[in-house]
């Protein structure tokens, strides 16, 4: 069975730690170029393909002796929350980094204009798996299912998480970002790794 706790907790540190990444805005460009249903097929794709990754990399930490698994899991929120926290700092930098993998996306294949759903969604596939290699909600998926010990649970709010943010983007990311102010967002979102991270280090000293 799955946990609605969990589920939501995570969904909620996935959405907020995806907000300010460079493949939201790659999503975005696409989706002013494409239909965004099949540009969202291969981004959706894409991340469900990284979160199961992420969940069997958390579950084969998770085999680490406890005091350990719990000293390691404090160090990757810290760092998560210094990486996101980073990359809030400076969200033009990361406009500008989305606008150019998904430039170079389109590069690469040609700008095909009225190509087909196989080709778009693996377009949206391609940008976005080759995007989230070693990216901040890859590690914080498989730090969370490292913590929490419920693959499924932790699978399905990052995955419904990473969605959320894929969705919003391709429909109209530019004007939500000018009403969300995403250098708090973010800095709240570190606050609370920090937290977490925080905890996990006082189990690994209490053993």
């Amino acid at each position: 069975m799955f946990d609605l706790g969990i589920i939501a907790t995570v969904f909620v540190l996935a959405f907020v730690a995806e907000l300010p990444d460079k493949s939201a805005v790659a999503g975005l460009v696409l989706g002013t170029r494409f239909p965004w249903p099949w540009v969202f097929t291969g981004i959706a794709a894409a991340f469900l393909t990284h979160v199961v990754i992420a969940v069997c990399a958390g579950e084969l930490l998770h085999l680490l002796p406890g005091r350990l698994l719990e000293a390691l899991v404090a160090i990757l929120f810290l760092l998560g929350a210094w990486l996101i926290w980073r990359e809030g700092a400076h969200p033009e930098d990361v406009d500008a980094a989305g606008e150019a993998e998904a430039e170079s996306g389109g590069a690469a294949s040609g700008r095909f204009d009225g190509a087909g759903f196989v080709k778009v969604a693996s377009l949206g596939y391609g940008v976005i798996f080759v995007a989230e290699w070693g990216d901040l909600t890859q590690i914080l998926t498989a730090n969370l299912a490292a913590k929490y010990h419920d693959p499924v649970s932790v699978g399905i709010g990052a995955t419904l998480g990473l969605w959320a943010v894929g969705l919003l983007a391709i429909l109209g990311g530019r004007t939500l970002l000018r009403w969300l102010p995403i250098t708090w967002i973010t800095r709240v979102a570190a606050a609370v790794m920090v937290g977490l991270g925080a905890l996990s280090a006082v189990s690994a000293a209490r053993g």
